[in-house]
This record gives structure tokens, C-alpha cells and sequence, in this order.
């Protein structure tokens, strides 16, 4: 996302909504399936095929190879996926520190609800955390970044996000008392990525809005 061209510039092609979220699934997507979706299928084979310990160590070397893979490759580390080795990282130690499966999952539901709170927290410190998260889908410049509207922009999104994860919490939570090890796996997957791609849908709407308004183009890079 670019400043609106100068008198006598070209404008640039005006993209639809179907079009911007097909560059952001195209950006982010990847990033979401690779942090979140396949640790969640990994652990789900390993568990009923093998045993939960073996499911808890699969996920976490997942998430470890992919961070080793960029920094060996000296790429970008994507924020969601540094977010994502973090939780498995520390709900691994307390699922094999307790032996417990249930603690295993009730960390994550503790982290998230903690990670509602951090974007709450973003906003009153004045930093919102969506600001940093909004590279992994859409380059976005500095000039750009720092517009009064897109600011606010961003204020909105962390607060949207916030609520997001605190639903996610409530969600898991019911599911974890309610089904066995597979079954929760499998519709917390499912669900969390409902939830998730839903919000990304609001996210790219919102931010259309707000680039129609400052007249703003998608570059390129990002289509």
C-alpha cells in the first residue's frame, strides 16, 4: 500500500475486493497454514497414531525447523509464525513437564487470552500491535503507515483482533471440556480457522474502506 500518486502520475489499476483478498491470501496465508494449521494436523496423526508425547514433540520440531529454515536462508521471520513457535515452545515444556495432556492445551487457551489482553494493552500504550502485524500481508510504507486515518486504522484492527482472540479462548475452552484429545484437535483446527479467516475477511474490508478514503493504491509487490 502506497501514498496516492502526484498530479500527473498514473493512478495505477483499482482492484476489487475479491482481488485484494486473493494478494492477501496469496501474502499471508501461507504464513497462517505454515504456524498454525499444519503443527495442529501434525500433532493430530501423531496422537492417534502414536502417543501424546510423540504429537507435543512433532509440533514443536515443526515450528523449530520452520524458524531454522529462514534464519539459515537469512530470510524474514513472519510475526505469526515467530508468535506461534513461542506458544508451542512453552506449551510443549508444560505438557511434558505435567504429563498432561490438558495442561498441554490449557496453556495455549491461558496464552491467548493473555495475547487479547497484550493487543488491548498495544493500543493504550499507543502502539498497536496490528501496525507490526500488517507487514506480513501488505507492504505498507512508512509515509503510509503513519497517516492519521490509517493509525486509527490500525487502533480498530488490534481492538477487532483483541475480541478475536478472547472468542477463540471462550471457544477452546468449551471444546476442551467437551470432546476427547482427537475430536478437540480436530474441530479447534477447524473452528479457530473459521474464526480467524472471518476476521481477515472484516480486516481486508475495513482496510479497503480506509485506502478508498486516503486514495490510496496496492502496488505490484503486493498483487
Amino acid at each position: 500500500m502506497s501514498r496516492p500518486p502526484a498530479e500527473g502520475e498514473h493512478s495505477g489499476p483499482q482492484f476489487s475486493k475479491p482481488a485484494i483478498l486473493r494478494a492477501v491470501a496469496r501474502r499471508g496465508l501461507p504464513n497462517v497454514v505454515e504456524a498454525t494449521v499444519v503443527p495442529a494436523i501434525l500433532f493430530y496423526v501423531l496422537v492417534v497414531t502414536v502417543s501424546g508425547t510423540a504429537a507435543m514433540i512433532g509440533a514443536l520440531a515443526w515450528a523449530m525447523v520452520a524458524v531454522l529454515r529462514r534464519l539459515v536462508a537469512h530470510q524474514p521471520i513472519p510475526s505469526i509464525l515467530i508468535l506461534g513457535t513461542l506458544g508451542i515452545v512453552v506449551r510443549t515444556f508444560v505438557g511434558l513437564l505435567s504429563g498432561s495432556m490438558f495442561a498441554y492445551f490449557l496453556q495455549p487457551l491461558a496464552s491467548t487470552v493473555a495475547l487479547g489482553a497484550l493487543f488491548l494493552g498495544s493500543v493504550v500504550v499507543g502502539r498497536p500491535v496490528i501496525s507490526r502485524l500488517a507487514h506480513d500481508f501488505c507492504p505498507i510504507s512508512p509515509e503510509v503507515a503513519s497517516r492519521p486515518a490509517v493509525v486509527r486504522l490500525f487502533v480498530g484492527l488490534t481492538v477487532l483482533w483483541a475480541g478475536v482472540h478472547l472468542l477463540t479462548a471462550a471457544t477452546t475452552f468449551g471444546m476442551l471440556v467437551s470432546f476427547s484429545v482427537p475430536t478437540f484437535v480436530l474441530i479447534k483446527t477447524v473452528t479457530s480457522f473459521g474464526i480467524t479467516i472471518a476476521a481477515i475477511v472484516f480486516t481486508v474490508s475495513w482496510s479497503i474502506r480506509v485506502a478508498r478514503r486516503e486514495n490510496l493504491v496496492f502496488g505490484g509487490e503486493f498483487v
